[in-house]
This record gives C-alpha cells, sequence and structure tokens, in this order.
C-alpha cells in the first residue's frame, strides 16, 4: 500500500527534486559544497529564500504552521536528493523548544532568524552523560544580575555555525536526578565559552563546549526554572520523527542507487541484478523499505491527529525502524556495488558515513528498544 500525500504535500515533493537537481546535480557539486562539513550556507540560504526553512513554526513568526507530515515530506526529500543541509534537523529540534516553553521574546527572535536562515544548536549531553540525560553535572548558579555557568558539554552539534545554543545546565541538586535542570540561550560568542571541533567520519558536525565562568542575564532562561526535563521530554515525537524522517529519505536513495547499479553492471554475460541470489535480496530489501516507509507516514499522522499527545511507543519504533534500515541498506549497497561501493566516486560510502551515526545519536536504538520494551510493561 503506498503512502498518500495531499496534492500540496507532493507539490512539495516535486519542488524540492527540482531544487536539488538544479543546486546540486551530481556528486562532483555535493563535494564542493560539503568540503567543510555537511551543511552549506549557499544551499540553506537559498531554501529560506524559498519560505521552506519555517514550514514546522507558526505563522506567528513567519513560518508556515505546517503538520508533522508537511515536515516529514520536507526532511525525506531533502535527504533522498542529498540537499547539504545537515544543520536543520538540530535546529528545527531546538525551534520547536523555543516554541512550546519561551518567552515571546526569546521567539520573535529565534524562530524568526530559523525561517530567515540562521542555525540553532541544542546541548544536553556531557563526557560522563549521554544517554543518561539527568547524569548532567553542568552547573548554572543564580547571581545578582542572572547566572553563570561553568562545566564541560560535548557533540553539541551546530554550534560552530550558530549563533545561539540552547543549554540544558543542573541548576540544583534537590530531589530526583531529572529534577533541577534549566534550559538556557547562550550566545555562542558569550564571554566564558569555548568551543572546540570534533572530528568525525562525517567531517565538521559536532563540538565540545567549555564554559568557564560564563555569565548569562536571568532572561537567558528559557522556560521554567528547574523544569528542563520535563520541557525535554515534551519534545521527544518532534526529535524521534525528525531523525526518523532523514533516515527514510537515506535508506530510499541508498536503495535506489544499488538497483540502478545492479541493472547496468554486467557480469558472465549478464546484468548482476538478474542472479536470484541478487534478486532476492533486492526483494527483501525493498519490502523493509515499504514497511518503514508505511510505519514513519502512519506516526507523523497520528501525531497530527492528536495535538500535543506523547507517543514514545510509536515515535521510538518509527527512529529505530528508520536509522536501521538506512544503515542496512547502506551496507547492502557497499556489498552489492563491490569495490565500487568502497570508492568515493560512487558515493555509497558517503551514505553509509551518514547512517551508520543515526543509529547512535537522538537515542540509540538500544535506548529505543528498551523505551519500547518498557511500554509493554516488561
Amino acid at each position: 500500500m503506498p503512502v498518500t500525500l495531499t496534492e500540496e504535500q507532493q507539490d512539495l515533493a516535486n519542488a524540492i527534486g527540482e531544487f536539488g537537481r538544479r543546486e546540486v546535480p551530481d556528486k562532483a557539486r555535493r563535494d564542493e559544497l560539503t568540503a567543510e562539513g555537511p551543511h552549506s550556507m549557499e544551499i540553506y540560504r537559498k531554501m529560506a529564500d524559498q519560505g521552506w526553512l519555517g514550514i514546522a513554526l507558526p505563522e506567528a513568526y513567519g513560518g508556515s504552521g505546517g503538520s508533522m507530515t508537511d515536515l516529514l515530506v520536507f526532511l525525506e526529500e531533502t535527504s533522498y536528493h542529498q540537499i547539504p543541509i545537515g544543520g536543520f534537523g538540530t535546529t528545527i529540534i531546538t525551534a520547536a523548544a523555543i516554541e512550546r516553553n519561551g518567552s515571546e521574546e526569546q521567539k520573535q527572535e529565534l524562530l524568526g532568524g530559523v525561517v530567515n536562515g540562521e542555525l540553532l544548536a541544542i546541548s544536553m549531553s556531557e563526557p560522563g552523560a549521554g544517554s543518561d540525560v539527568g547524569g548532567l553535572t553542568c552547573k548554572a548558579e543564580k547571581t545578582e544580575n542572572g547566572w553563570v555557568v561553568n562545566g564541560q558539554k560535548t557533540w553539541c552539534s551546530n554550534a560552530h555555525i550558530s549563533k545561539t545554543i540552547l543549554l540544558v545546565a543542573r541548576t540544583s541538586t534537590e530531589g530526583g536526578k531529572h529534577e533541577g535542570l534549566t534550559m538556557f540561550v547562550v550566545p555562542t560568542d558569550a564571554p566564558g565559552l569555548e568551543i572546540h571541533g570534533i572530528e568525525t567520519m562525517g567531517g565538521k558536525e559536532v563540538n565540545d563546549l567549555y564554559f568557564t565562568d560564563c555569565h548569562l542575564p536571568a532572561d537567558a532562561v528559557v522556560g521554567a526554572e528547574g523544569q528542563g526535563w520535563r520541557q525535554l521530554m515534551a519534545g521527544l515525537n518532534l526529535e524521534r520523527m525528525i531523525l526518523a524522517g532523514l533516515m527514510l529519505g537515506l535508506a530510499r536513495r541508498a536503495f535506489d542507487d544499488t538497483v540502478a547499479y545492479v541493472k547496468e553492471r554486467h557480469q558472465f554475460g549478464r546484468p548482476v541484478g538478474s542472479f536470484q541470489a541478487m534478486r532476492h535480496r533486492i526483494a527483501d530489501n525493498a519490502t523493509d523499505l515499504a514497511a518503514t516507509k508505511l510505519l514513519v507516514h502512519d506516526t507523523a499522522r497520528t501525531i497530527d491527529a492528536n495535538p500535543g499527545a506523547l507517543f514514545p511507543r510509536e515515535a521510538s519504533m518509527a527512529k529505530l525502524k528508520a536509522t536501521e534500515i538506512a544503515k542496512h541498506l547502506s551496507l547492502e549497497g557497499m556489498q552489492m556495488l563491490g569495490g565500487y561501493g568502497y570508492a568515493t566516486e560512487y558515493g555509497m560510502e558517503r551514505l553509509l558515513r551518514q547512517s551508520v551515526v543515526s543509529t547512535v545519536y537522538g537515542g540509540t536504538s538500544e535506548i529505543q528498544r528498551d523505551i519500547i520494551g518498557k511500554s509493554y510493561g516488561l
């Protein structure tokens, strides 16, 4: 059963495809745009000019007020066409937290900035607190004029290309470990903040942050003091669906590129795809991909039909399945392309590098399985 889009959603998908073919027509152009990392500000500004970056943001702040499904279409198609806007996913996750919890002034400034092509970063993880966010120790202490932050953060996406970071820091040690966490808006040029890039397989993506007596004004708090954990939990649907959408698009690309290759590549006098062993692998992969697409889109529609409700099981299923299938199909592509899969000329290795980290960030596959299992009372 194919996924059915509205006429407007199909028009959006078609427009993104046309944009991708025009602006990123081949691998050489993509390599040029991503020489400094997976995010191209040139392409990002052009997408801002199209009005697409505010697709999931309220009209009051310049956005389109689109649904989860609208956002999913945008993410899936930009990923499928390998449009290098790697900073968008983290930006929209951060923007949504600002939308839910921020002051009107914060919303006007930061959400309006996103619509116009600015990036945002969010900082939760620490060297000793990754999956266990409640274990973070970076402190923000109250002063007469605001707050002073000390500590280290790590794996902060976008910090090197953003003007603003949404920081989650500990403001109290009273109560359980999930109590006493608070969100703050931190300019990336704030005195006392140092940003150091971390070299990764995917290029310049993530950073270590070092806070040394970093002073913030009182109005830097986002939402309620001490309620950072609850504010984070309210955004889990969106975060997981963003990652699911991106990896669904990548999985489609890996599959289509593989099929195109095995049709053209001849060995022993015939296309390699005509051998039964290869045909059966393609059939299994096609079936898994179709099932994943149905799951992800059905979850998005469920969220759209129930505004404000949390669907931790369904969102975790979508994130788990889409990220795992993206990694699997990229590996399958590497195998079926043979030596060309390993060569940078064909681009399959790029898809593998992009997909393999997706089963780690945003909650590892093991964490997603744990959430799903617990939802059944296990």
